[in-house]
């Protein structure tokens, strides 16, 4: 199954509700993929303003 970002956190998933904003708005048509693993060290996160650990899509339309 193809996996599916939130339109508004850009998180990716794979059901049908986001475990962030639990918002069931999603996006097939995504492009790049960074991995956040730990929020608090990662620099990009910080800039990217992700607070939860996943995976996430850079542009999401």
């Amino acid at each position: 199954m193809k996996k599916k970002a939130c339109k508004k956190c850009k998180i990716l998933v794979e059901g049908n509700e986001c475990p962030i904003c639990k918002k069931n708005q999603f996006s097939t048509n995504w492009q790049g993929q960074i991995v956040v693993i730990d929020t608090v060290k990662s620099e990009i996160a910080k800039v990217m303003g992700y607070e939860h650990k996943g995976d996430y899509a850079i542009k999401v339309r």
